[in-house]
């Protein structure tokens, strides 16, 4: 494998990475307007060491602040101007570790035992842990049943008497469980609890059928993700300080979204729309999404269409806040490269020149399919895949296949040597310069293949030898 000569996706990683971290650093050290901090906590069992305040934002977990623990268990987190509104983690010597919520009003005391941190947990003076810990002890008694009937279910038909006793029973404790949120929510509307917690329910399933009385799955899950985040309020800057919004963006993406780049282009534009441009929320889901599809660390076919709908879409000189306008160009410049070789669009034409001095382009070709290899002779894999493709071509070519290689990166002498050494007998073009496919046929490793059709659709890239052969026979039987 060879980079090319434009740079790397690990620039871009790095640039986008950069505006994630620079924001939790500036998280950690900004004026939380929630007047002086006082936490005062005694965890009985624990003698000494060290106690560690673990603040959360978006995807990352960060140590804010320390406190000596004494010899009966007991410590305090001080800070003048207060810690940032926030979902924290009260981290012990031995790992064990406990969730507090903090904003408005944070001097307050927590008593608990070691051996059961949760269950013994007892709360003065803040309304919101108190709630807390109130839904967690609730969650630890109902767990243990949502687990039995999790393990009953599978092995059950669908029909059986006890299969629907399981799931009434289960429909019973999801009932209990919105009863029980719903009391606390009642006595705390406004608290940062309550909003936390609603941001983290999922939507119901929809009851929708087909005309034969199944359930219509595909509907389904679409009103599901349509709702999904409708619990989350956007203008609220406390909720990306918990782990809510992330486990939701993995879940939408990862879950919910159908691994392929108009799947994912279609929910992002979703997600972005409710979003206001110049929040943290805007920030953070921007980058999460290029990175998360950054296609040297993926194996989705085609990940560059994603990076050019969000380059174009977002990373922009209007709404990408938080980059520097030399950044946002390069950018703008790696997408337009990108642009014109994305699966589904017409191939661009290339006109280079052969061994022999002739020009040859793309579009004089005759053939119905056409794979465009683009290579470099000095590296590994195409050393490995270029023999691959010789014989795969003159299996095909008698099938309509011919293959226009574009060798990069190197000089003429190299690149004849290396048509000779593997009998090379395709079209064979060179332009020491790279202009003349610059913009038209991106390559970032090398070798890089793109097979279009006889309409000249690209119909695949970023692909192994052995992968053409589907390519083809799956366009072919779809006419």
């Amino acid at each position: 494998m060879k980079s090319t000569f434009r740079f790397s996706f690990l620039i871009i990683a790095l640039f986008l990475l950069s505006f994630c971290n620079n924001e939790s650093t500036s998280t950690s050290v900004s004026t939380s307007n929630n007047g002086s901090a006082k936490i005062q906590v005694q965890v009985i069992g624990q003698n000494g060491g060290q106690a560690g305040l673990i603040a959360t934002y978006a995807d990352q977990n960060y140590r804010i602040d320390t406190a000596s623990i004494d010899h009966e268990g007991r410590f305090t987190f001080t800070k003048s101007d207060g810690y940032p509104s926030g979902a924290y983690y009260v981290m012990l010597p031995n790992r064990k570790y406990f969730q507090i919520l903090l904003d408005k009003g944070q001097k307050f005391s927590m008593t608990t035992q070691l051996t059961n941190l949760t269950g013994s947990m007892a709360i003065s003076g803040n309304k919101d842990n108190e709630l807390l810990f109130e839904n967690l002890r609730f969650e630890q008694e109902m767990q243990p049943h949502f687990n039995e009937i999790a393990q009953r279910l599978p092995g059950l038909s669908a029909s059986s008497s006890e299969y629907m006793d399981l799931k009434n029973r289960e429909n019973e404790l999801v009932n209990q469980r919105k009863n029980h949120l719903n009391k606390l929510y009642d006595s705390s509307p406004n608290g940062f609890f309550t909003m936390f917690k609603k941001a983290g329910q999922n939507p119901d399933l929809k009851e929708v059928y087909l005309s034969d009385g199944s359930v219509d799955f595909q509907k389904q899950l679409t009103y599901y993700r349509q709702e999904f985040w409708d619990n989350v309020d956007f203008s609220d800057i406390r909720l990306i300080r918990t782990p809510v919004v992330f486990n939701k963006l993995k879940r939408y993406f990862n879950e919910l979204t159908v691994q392929q780049p108009d799947s994912i282009k279609i929910s992002t534009k979703d997600l972005m729309d409710k979003v206001p441009e110049g929040s943290d929320y805007y920030k953070f889901f921007t980058n999460w999404v290029a990175l998360n599809y950054e296609p040297t660390k993926t194996t989705l076919m085609d990940s560059e269409a994603i990076y050019v709908f969000m380059v174009q879409n977002y990373i922009n000189h209007e709404k990408a806040f938080w980059a520097d306008s030399v950044q946002v160009f390069g950018l703008q410049q790696r997408a337009h490269e990108m642009a014109a070789s994305l699966i589904g669009l017409k191939g661009p034409n290339v006109t280079s020149t052969d061994p022999y001095g002739k020009s040859q382009s793309i579009y004089d070709i005759s053939a119905p399919y056409i794979i465009v290899y683009l290579y470099n002779p000095t590296c590994d894999h195409c050393i490995e895949e270029t023999p691959k493709l010789v014989n795969f071509y003159r299996q095909w070519k008698p099938k309509g296949v011919e293959v226009y290689a574009i060798a990069i990166d190197t000089d003429d002498q190299s690149w004849k040597g290396f048509i000779n050494k593997n009998d090379m007998d395709w079209i064979n073009v060179h332009d020491p310069s790279n202009k003349s496919i610059y913009a038209k046929y991106f390559v970032d490793n090398t070798p890089e293949v793109y097979v279009l059709n006889p309409e000249r659709t690209i119909i695949g890239k970023n692909l192994k030898v052995g992968q053409i052969e589907t390519i083809i026979n799956k366009d072919k039987n779809n006419r």
